[in-house]
């Protein structure tokens, strides 16, 4: 089924390219089919490359999807133009009266700093408690996961000796789990990191259950046990040459960094880049879509309720 988004955003040009079924809102409006509101909120300084990169992932699947961008009103974003932003993107102050399927919360370059430092802090903390009474089920990814389970649970973040930068082999930790049904023993995932949570403190939380991990990368996925909240710690929405944009990126700029591992053949970067994680990609986005979010959020979204997995008191 497509995904609808606005007819001039510049992913919609590159999906019908690769065949993603993407509608437009005239032929959506003539469609007895209630749609699964998805927000966006976009952290990413590559406005456009994350955009099309969750909105291929979200169009490939059998489930008709509307998606809204948002930035945050604290942060001007910097290296997208002024008019991409004011045209397609929307501020919490116009939709905090709205409810949503599902929310998106992406990572940002900020991971190094303090949470209380990041520029939009407060504004991200209210957007996460707004969330618990109208969104159904909430995805962060990367720093985004670090960020709620900080704000949610306490959870702090730690410095790595050195950046995380790869393709790591992951398996499934908890076989009931919906969100990873179909996955094989061992799946590829993408991560770009300075720090990490830690197993054990996630452990401690009886809310929180630990679902995939890897030995190299760490904890992958932790979630409520509804799957009102989700917490991804990599970057399975990654095009292919993603990893490669940052490599040559810092090496330019004279930052320690070395080849992503498992990423070039042979782990030499004069040779082809191995995509080895867009399966996993799809069928993630694809459980999440289907069996947390379209099978029981409410048809009417304002009866969306406060369960207890959002009703524990911070400490």
């Amino acid at each position: 089924m497509p995904i609808k988004i606005p007819e001039d955003l510049p992913a919609t040009k590159t999906l019908e390219e690769e065949n993603i079924f993407v509608m437009t809102e005239k032929r959506a409006l003539s469609q007895d089919i209630r749609p699964l509101h998805v927000l966006l909120l976009n952290l990413m300084p590559t406005k456009i490359e994350t955009e099309t990169q969750l909105a291929r992932l979200l169009g490939n699947t059998p489930i008709q999807v509307e998606l809204e961008l948002m930035q945050t009103k604290t942060h001007e974003a910097k290296n997208v133009s002024k008019d991409h932003m004011f045209k397609f993107y929307t501020t919490f102050d116009q939709i905090k009266n709205n409810y949503y399927d599902a929310l998106i919360i992406t990572g940002a370059p900020v991971e190094q700093m303090p949470f209380e430092e990041v520029e939009y802090w407060d504004e991200l903390c209210e957007i996460m408690e707004w969330s618990k009474e109208h969104v159904y089920s909430c995805f962060h990814i990367c720093w985004g996961a670090q960020a709620g389970l900080y704000y949610h649970y306490g959870i702090p973040k730690y410095d790595l000796d050195e950046k995380l930068f790869g393709v790591y082999p992951h398996h499934v930790d908890r076989h009931s789990s919906i969100l990873f049904r179909g996955f094989d023993d061992v799946f590829m995932i993408p991560h770009s990191r300075h720090t990490t949570v830690l197993k054990e403190e996630i452990e401690k939380v009886e809310d929180l259950k630990i679902l995939a991990s890897s030995p190299e990368a760490g904890v992958f996925a932790i979630s409520t046990e509804g799957g009102r909240q989700i917490f991804i710690t990599g970057h399975a929405e990654y095009d292919a040459n993603t990893l490669e944009k940052e490599y040559l990126r810092d090496k330019d700029l004279g930052l320690p960094i070395h080849v992503p591992m498992n990423y070039y053949e042979g782990d030499k970067d004069t040779n082809p880049i191995l995509m080895t994680w867009r399966s996993s990609a799809n069928l993630l986005y694809a459980n999440w879509l289907n069996y947390i979010v379209y099978q029981t959020t409410p048809y009417d979204l304002t009866k969306i309720e406060m369960v207890k997995e959002f009703a524990k008191k911070k400490e």
